[in-house]
This record gives structure tokens, sequence and C-alpha cells, in this order.
């Protein structure tokens, strides 16, 4: 008889995914790569550089001096100078505001799963009906998949469930035609593990409907407020507490709306435009300025300058768009794996509780 395979719970802590320090090989002032920008610079330093050469070049063999005057430089200066910081300033406050709202989602998520577990209960000493704890462990569970939802929402990352119009088509389409099972077997096995354990939290048999415009955390959130009014029509919730918890359920919506806000709003496009030519003319100009004095050293001098100026507005567009997966981006895959941990945990604890086990919640 094949040994009993005991399951053991890797080691953990709270905040071990998104609070998680990796001790540095190399100091940050050495490293050109995970988490640099040099890749996003790295074209235009090269043009600039090689404008200057030619500079340069023309300056010394074959026009004579083609340079113009320095004092251009500080007024140019001033100009690239704003405009940067707008750029970096506006870029971090977007990634900011995002933290702050994905913070607000999650302890919208933990206040309603604390309250719904501590609600969810036998009376008088009685055991819990077995539809109301299936009922409270599913709801529990799509309080977890809203975090996911939001997630891939917001990474334009849809279909997951299959969106209702493809489910329609699907059982429309006989299971004996040819190539059908092949099509469904292929959208399974091209879930990745992450997808897969989304995919378990949701309610079986539930279908998206993304393909007419309705965001799935929305359609989540539907199923959590009803959950809320039949708790306090069976009595789990008295009316305070019902309506605190529909609060939650608002700020959480609320937060995942300005989510969507960042995500939806870019920079104008008329600063960026001007940003991009301010830019270029002023360290085109620049070799221009320092070509008598400076002489080939103009070369060298004009990739320091490219890339500080070019590094600083590389960091303001990794920032402007914070939830995607850039090693700059906020930390969403795992902020929301320690949220899951910590429900999942408080989830396990209730269900011992509901079988008459001792537990946190007796």
């Amino acid at each position: 008889m094949p040994a009993l395979r005991t399951s053991t719970r890797r080691p953990t802590y709270p905040l071990a995914h998104a609070a998680r320090r990796k001790p540095r090989r190399i100091p940050l002032v050495l490293r050109f790569y995970k988490g640099a920008i040099h890749n996003i610079i790295l074209l235009p330093v090269i043009l600039h550089c090689a404008f200057a050469a030619l500079v340069v070049y023309l300056n010394r063999h074959v026009t004579g001096s083609i340079s113009v005057p320095s004092t251009i430089i500080p007024s140019l200066s001033i100009v690239v100078g704003l405009m940067l910081v707008f750029r970096n300033s506006t870029s971090y406050d977007r990634f900011w505001s995002g933290r702050n709202c994905l913070t607000t989602i999650g302890t919208c998520v933990r206040n309603l799963v604390r309250m719904i577990l501590v609600g969810a209960h036998g009376k008088e000493g009685k055991m819990l009906a077995e539809a109301e704890r299936r009922d409270t462990e599913k709801i529990v569970r799509v309080l977890i998949a809203v975090l996911y939802a939001i997630k891939h929402n917001l990474r334009a990352e849809f279909n997951i469930p299959p969106a209702s119009l493809t489910a329609e088509a699907e059982d429309a389409e006989p299971a004996t035609r040819p190539g059908y099972m092949s099509r469904r077997n292929s959208i399974e096995n091209g879930l990745d593990t992450a997808q897969s354990e989304y995919v378990s939290l949701l309610p079986e048999g539930l279908r998206g409907y993304e393909d007419q415009g309705l965001g799935l955390p929305l359609q989540l959130t539907v199923l959590v407020e009803g959950y809320i009014r039949r708790g306090f029509e069976r009595g789990s919730f008295h009316a305070p507490q019902a309506s605190q918890m529909t609060v939650q359920v608002n700020n959480l919506v609320d937060a995942y709306g300005r989510m969507e806000t960042i995500r939806t709003t870019p920079i104008p496009v008329a600063h960026l435009i001007h940003q991009k030519q301010v830019l270029a003319l002023y360290t085109c100009i620049l070799p221009l300025a320092i070509v008598d004095g400076y002489k080939w050293w103009a070369i060298p001098t004009v990739a320091i300058v490219a890339f500080t100026l070019y590094g600083i507005e590389g960091i303001g567009m990794q920032l402007e768009d914070p939830f995607g997966y850039d090693k700059n981006d906020i930390k969403m895959d795992g902020i929301i794996e320690d949220t899951r941990q910590e429900v999942m945990v408080l989830l396990e604890e209730w269900k011992m509780g509901a079988q008459g086990k001792s537990g946190m919640f007796n």
C-alpha cells in the first residue's frame, strides 16, 4: 500500500510577499538591470552622442566654428527642468494613489471577511445549516476573487472566466463536432498556475460579461451584496451591521473606480509631445554651445546630460501606469497573495468552528 502524502504548509509570515527583502549582491549605483531604465534611454543617448560627434567633427575639420552662444543653455535648462519635475511628480502621484487604492480594497476585503465569518454561526448553540456554510464559504472565496479580478482588469487581461457570448457559443456547439474538445483543452491548458488558483475561487458556472462591457469586479460585488441581504434576512447580521458591510462594498467599488481612472487617463499627449521636443532640442543644442571649449570632450558631456535627463523621463514613463509587470510597478501579485493567505487561514479556522471543533471563531 503506497504511503500517504502529507501536505506541509510552506513557511510564511504576514506580508511575506509584499514586503520581502532580498540582500543586494550589487550596489544600486552599479546596477544596470532589474529595475533600471537603461533599456528605455539607450537609443536616445546613443543618437545624441552620434550627433555630438558629428558637430565636433564638422567644427574641427569641415566648416570651422559652428558654435552657438552658451547663454542659451541656462534658459532652456529652466524649461526642461520644470517639465521633467511636472512629469515625474504627476507620475509618482499616480503611483502613490494607486497603491493607496489597493490598500483600501484590501482593507475592505479584510473587514468584510471578518464580519461575515463572525456573523455566520448557528443560533442558540446549533450547528450552521449546510447550505448556509456553503454560501458563506463561497462568498469569502468571491471576496478573494475580487482582488484577482481587479488585478487582471487593470492589466487588460479579460475573459477569465469565459465571456458570456463565448460561453454561449461553446454551449451551442455540439461536443461531437470536430475540434470542439481540442479548443476547450487549449483554453484550460492555457491558464497558468496563478490563473488556475483564481478560477478555483470563482463560483462554479460563473460567466463573465466583459464582452458586453461589464467588469468582473463589479459583477462579483453584486454577489457579495446579495449575500449581505440574505444574511440579514436569516438573522446573521443586524441592520446596522449589514449597513456597515454595504459601506465597505461601496468603498471597495469606489477605490477600484479610482484605479480605473489612473489606468485609463494618460498624461495629455500635448504635454508629452512638447516635453519630447524640448528635451531633444536642449540635448541637440548643447554640443553646439560647448564644442569650442570642450572639443572632443563634448561627446561624453552630452552623453552624461542625455543619460540624466532621459533617465528622469523614463522613470516618469514607468510610474505613469503602475499596475503592470514592470519591476517598478506596484507589487500587486505579492500584495494580493498575502491577503489571500490571510483570508484562507481565517476561512479554515471558521470551517473548523462550523464543524464543532475548537477555533478562533468559537
